[in-house]
């Protein structure tokens, strides 16, 4: 065995320890698509307030008959409480996982920090499930909640804004009332959105103010009917697509199977046939796309990158975990083009020895179809992932981990740092992505796989590179349909629009959603 050998196979032996501890980091830690449910349900609670004035916003009391359906709050109080169970059950599991003899300080401390978000989360939720539960004509089992919350003495810290809040919800209330002289105060500080228009209302009914409960009622029409247009889109859009996609889809099919037994050119006959057996001229052997993929992605992104950017910083006395979203949106993008470069430099010096490519490799061509391919896999990818995604989240139940970048954006309110997010997300990571992904590996893997196994190794790698494990099969999935169109199209724009649609996409829910649910 060489010394390049040598040195390669102590990298992938690095390499796949800290993709599996990646991966085991973020088995306990919670999916975004549980956050999303609920910031959903907190534009459907908003939307169900509106009522129109006139006749002139038939269209859009239309939508929100429609999108809020016929018992709202109901719906809503059975999905936090559903989120509720899930969460104490999370909760008592790391529990029970901290006391095992076996793990280890670090692993302990991090179970901690854990369960005490977990924590402070059940009583965030508590104090909303009471909220609902009134508003459902569940009072007594409201005060219920609220009082099973003020009792708890475990974790008092953690626990003492929604504590206080559930004293006052409890006081205005109760029969008779009893309120607080820091009521609103509080229901200012530690509720949002919808449950604080309620909280508020019930307040100033109690006070007999009127004039600002007035101004609340005003106020809360116009978020609602800016609630109903965010759902339009968040909904309305995707379900469009969804319903596109799954005629393209079903059409594809009817079509290959049809056509199958047909002899055609390599560029007619069925779409998904097209090309289906097209390899590449892979001048290069195995250690090449071993050394790309190890010394190029692995290696700058997980070990390279994570030691020198902590060093810099300390240097320029600069502190990540304090930055501003405007900040941490820049060091994120500058983080992602730093491990863009390393691993398009580590693939250039890689390939060097082998130019000029043969025909096909790396191919851009601006006046072909990619436009057509990159949009039709984008709708034909969207039932696939949506499915996927559904039986996905039975088994994880709500963990499993995320991209760190999609909290940071649905809680984002700069809309600098929102546009530097899209940046990051819809131009240079499919830019990057796409050409190592599907420009390199794909097509080096049909040295030795068949097309259809290139495609489906690939895809896994791409999806396991996030580093998410409750994301492999979803990503694995988009993966297989960018390596579709990519070997059906052979252009690498196809793959690169239909990626940056894709995360354009879920940026654009995710900002609506954040931005409409508060």
């Amino acid at each position: 065995m060489t010394v390049k050998r040598i040195f390669l196979s102590i990298l992938t032996a690095i390499a796949i320890g800290l993709v599996g501890l990646s991966l085991l980091a973020s088995w306990n830690e919670p999916q975004i698509q549980s956050r999303l449910e609920l910031y959903q349900t907190n534009l459907l609670l908003h939307a169900s307030e509106w009522k129109s004035e006139n006749n002139s916003s038939s269209n859009l009391t239309s939508a929100r008959n429609s999108i809020v359906g016929t018992n709202p709050l109901e719906t809503a109080l059975m999905q936090y409480q559903e989120m509720h169970q899930s969460a104490k059950t999370t909760l008592k599991n790391q529990r029970k996982e901290q006391d095992s003899p076996d793990i280890k300080a670090p692993q302990r401390q991090q179970l901690q920090a854990s369960i005490n978000q977990l924590d402070k989360l059940i009583a965030e939720l508590d104090v909303r499930v009471g909220v609902l539960q009134v508003n459902n004509g569940k009072t007594s089992a409201a005060i219920k909640t609220w009082q099973n919350l003020i009792e708890r003495d475990d974790n008092s810290i953690a626990l003492e804004a929604s504590q206080k809040t559930a004293e006052v919800l409890t006081g205005i209330w109760s029969n008779p009332a009893q309120l607080l002289p820091d009521a609103e105060s509080r229901i200012n500080k530690n509720l949002d959105g919808w449950f604080r228009y309620r909280a508020l209302a019930q307040l100033y009914k109690l006070q007999e103010r009127s004039k600002e409960l007035l101004s609340l009622r005003s106020t809360e029409q116009v978020t609602a009917e800016k609630a109903v247009k965010k759902l339009a889109i968040v909904i309305g859009i995707p379900g469009i697509g969804l319903c596109i996609g799954t005629v393209l889809l079903v059409g594809l099919t009817v079509q290959w199977l049809l056509q199958r037994q047909r002899l055609e050119p390599a560029d007619s006959g069925p779409v998904l046939a097209r090309n289906a057996s097209l390899t590449w001229d892979v001048p290069w052997d195995g250690e090449i796309v071993w050394q790309v993929l190890v010394v190029g992605f692995f290696f700058v992104g997980q070990i390279l990158i994570p030691l020198f950017l902590p060093i810099s910083l300390a240097v320029l006395k600069l502190n990540p975990a304090i930055f501003d979203p405007r900040s941490k949106a820049f060091y994120i993008l500058a983080t992602y083009l730093l491990l863009s470069a390393g691993g398009l430099s580590v693939l250039y010096f890689s390939v060097k020895s082998f130019l000029p490519l043969p025909e096909g490799w790396f191919r851009i061509n601006w006046r072909g179809n990619w436009f057509l391919w990159g949009f039709g896999g984008y709708f034909v990818a969207l039932p696939l992932v949506v499915l996927v995604s559904l039986i996905n989240q039975q088994f994880w139940q709500g963990q499993g981990g995320s991209n760190p970048i999609l909290p940071i954006v649905l809680e984002g309110r700069d809309r600098v740092a929102l546009g530097v997010f899209f940046a990051t997300a819809a131009i240079a990571a499919p830019v990057f992505e796409e050409i190592v992904f599907r420009g390199f590996l794909l097509p080096s893997l049909t040295r030795y796989l068949p097309v259809w196994g290139a495609i489906g190794t690939s895809a896994l790698l791409f999806a396991v590179a996030h580093l998410n494990v409750s994301e492999v099969l979803p990503l694995a999935t988009l993966g297989t349909v960018l390596g579709f169109v990519y070997t059906r199209s052979r252009n690498l724009l196809a793959p690169m629009l239909l990626h940056s649609l894709w995360n354009s996409g879920t940026l654009l829910s995710l900002f609506l959603l954040g931005s409409g649910a508060n």
